[in-house]
């Protein structure tokens, strides 16, 4: 380490005493030197015997160092906080890629069979000739009144079930998802199995309450379809779901859900299509204004 020693005197004269670790020893005191300079300067006309004042500078190379060490320290934090974040973006990618896949392959599996179930169901039943359609009449109006009957299921158990005993379950669905799948979707699985028991029973017997089931389940399963694709899709993003965000109701759903999660409104709404109105009886439509903008904004600095 170097230093270097600067002596400045009133009358702008200054002198440098430079001292190097090779050379021996440091001088002891800075007295000596001041006085015989104050001494020589003295014999000179017009130059003043005063006592000089001293201004000692020490220039430190480790300094430098150190100021090195950190400019490169941070450049490693920066290079270590963006390897970070390509990371986490390359997981959610994955992640979504891996849930579109499940989503496309039950959907059209879902769909596929229920088309056919209700094709083959008909044909099966007016073989004899007689067209029962008081069954047929019954199929669809229930499977209708169960798509709707299913929202306000939705709505009571979330608030009554998920939200109270069943919330070690749910809860994993306010929290931030580490993979493409969470606990909370075990509540899917459990709502198709009631769908897939009635299906079952109104597609091999024939009549008017196998009719009714038969109905029951292919409106659990629309419901269950049209949910993911809103819910899942438009509201978390866990897969594109192209021009179904750009319709204004579905717009308004997802805002009012996502207000959900914000818990504004002590977790009002708990249902998802009905969301809205929801809030209306509750005085959030300005909130949900605001939401319905917010999102409009994120949607075009995405695209």
């Amino acid at each position: 380490m170097a230093a270097g020693i600067y002596i400045a005197t009133p009358s702008r004269t200054v002198v440098h005493f430079k001292h190097s670790p090779l050379l021996g020893p440091k001088p002891s005191s800075l007295a000596a030197p001041a006085l015989r300079l104050s001494h020589s300067l003295g014999k000179f006309p017009g130059i003043s015997r005063k006592k000089p004042n001293l201004t000692v500078c020490f220039v430190l190379e480790d300094e430098k160092l150190r100021r090195l060490g950190e400019e490169s320290g941070e450049e490693s934090s920066r290079k270590e906080i963006a390897t970070a974040v390509a990371e986490k973006v390359a997981r959610k990618r994955s992640e979504r890629f891996t849930y579109l896949i499940a989503a496309v392959m039950s959907s059209f599996g879902i769909t596929s069979m229920s088309v056919m179930a209700v094709y083959y169901r008909f044909a099966w039943q007016m073989e004899g000739g007689e067209v029962p359609y008081a069954e047929m009449l019954g199929t669809f109006a229930l499977s209708v009144g169960a798509a709707v009957g299913m929202e306000f299921w939705a709505r009571w158990a979330h608030k009554a079930l998920w939200h109270a005993s069943l919330w070690h379950m749910h809860e994993s669905h306010h929290k931030p998802r580490e993979g493409p799948f969470e606990l909370n979707d075990v509540f899917a699985i459990i709502n198709a199995v009631p769908a897939i028991a009635l299906l079952s029973y109104g597609f091999f017997h024939k009549g008017l309450v196998p009719g009714l089931c038969f109905g029951a389940g292919l409106g659990i399963t629309m419901f269950g379809m049209a949910y993911m694709f809103v819910h899942d899709g438009l509201v978390h993003r866990r897969f594109p779901v192209g021009p179904i965000a750009n319709v204004p109701y579905f717009r308004r759903v997802a805002a009012a859900h996502q207000l959900h999660h914000s818990d504004k409104f002590n977790g009002v709404p708990y249902g998802l299509f009905f969301g809205p109105k929801e809030l209306e009886e509750v005085g959030g439509l300005e909130e949900l204004e605001k939401e319905i903008n917010r999102r409009i904004k994120l949607s075009k600095n995405f695209r």
